[in-house]
């Protein structure tokens, strides 16, 4: 946890860490910079929006929007109805108004005819778009919370939930390892691939997960068994809980013949 701590700091991330979609994305974001950065020098110098539509080749709308200070989202959405609003719901949204169907009605008023989701889907997006703070990267999350976000599907994170991780996993290596050696256990399970078994536990005793490694060299035969074989002892399980759960509902005062009676009905 105190490395942890340590890359919780960190204020660059790796886009390698990033999922094939959130790539895609930033690539995109990093193509889009370079043209902002072209359109937003030329709006400075004074030239003309139709002008610098005729040198870079953009539509006027997008050289429109980059000369408002818009379009630099990382994650691009698209923006029809509201394009000529911007300015006023960014005004609303600074003056403290976040509600969805309060910019709907105040954008109403200015003239805005397009219908509320729009509205509520600009005002979700730009809520979530400022959960990734320097305060949300500095919120340094619990060991449970750390092992849940570990072993969750990266699409089902939030994005602040998707760059804490990527930063942790950029500064603490240790910590990555440990994650596939985790998913290869579970991938080695469900496809019962025992031979992989002798090297994951060799490789495993050196890794974070070593305890968990030397309980499962110990009880080797079990693993083995649980792997290679059709049986569970799930059912079994099962049972002994439904037969605890019967037991406590009497205040754990039934004995035998009544316990039988009420589990499988016998005399």
């Amino acid at each position: 946890m105190n490395k942890i701590r340590t890359a919780i700091g960190a204020t660059t991330i790796d886009p390698e860490l990033l999922t094939c979609a959130e790539k895609l994305r930033y690539q995109g974001y990093l193509r889009r910079q370079d043209s902002h950065a072209v359109i937003a020098a030329l709006v400075s110098d004074g030239v003309p929006l139709k002008e610098i539509v005729r040198r870079t080749g953009h539509s006027r709308n997008l050289v429109r929007q980059i000369s408002r200070g818009g379009g630099t989202d990382m994650f691009r959405t698209r923006q029809i109805t509201l394009d000529g609003h911007l300015p006023f719901l960014d005004a609303q949204w600074s003056g403290g108004c976040r509600n969805g169907a309060e910019l709907w009605r105040r954008l109403k008023g200015q003239g805005f005819k397009g219908s509320l989701r729009v509205v509520a889907e600009w005002a979700t997006r730009r809520r979530r778009a400022e959960t990734i703070s320097h305060q949300q990267l500095q919120k340094v999350p619990a060991a449970r919370t750390k092992a849940q976000l570990m072993t969750t599907k990266r699409d089902h994170l939030t994005r602040a939930e998707t760059v804490t991780l990527a930063v942790i996993e950029q500064n603490v290596p240790m910590l990555t390892d440990a994650q596939a050696l985790v998913g290869r256990f579970h991938a080695m399970i469900r496809r019962k691939a025992e031979i992989e078994l002798e090297p994951w536990i060799d490789e495993s005793k050196r890794s974070l997960i070593a305890s968990f490694a030397n309980g499962i060299a110990n009880d080797k035969g079990a693993v083995h068994a649980a792997i290679t074989q059709p049986w569970s002892n799930g059912q079994v399980e099962a049972q002994i809980t439904k037969l605890k759960l019967v037991k406590r509902q009497m205040y754990g005062r039934a004995k035998l013949d009544l316990l039988q009676a009420r589990l499988i009905g016998a005399p």
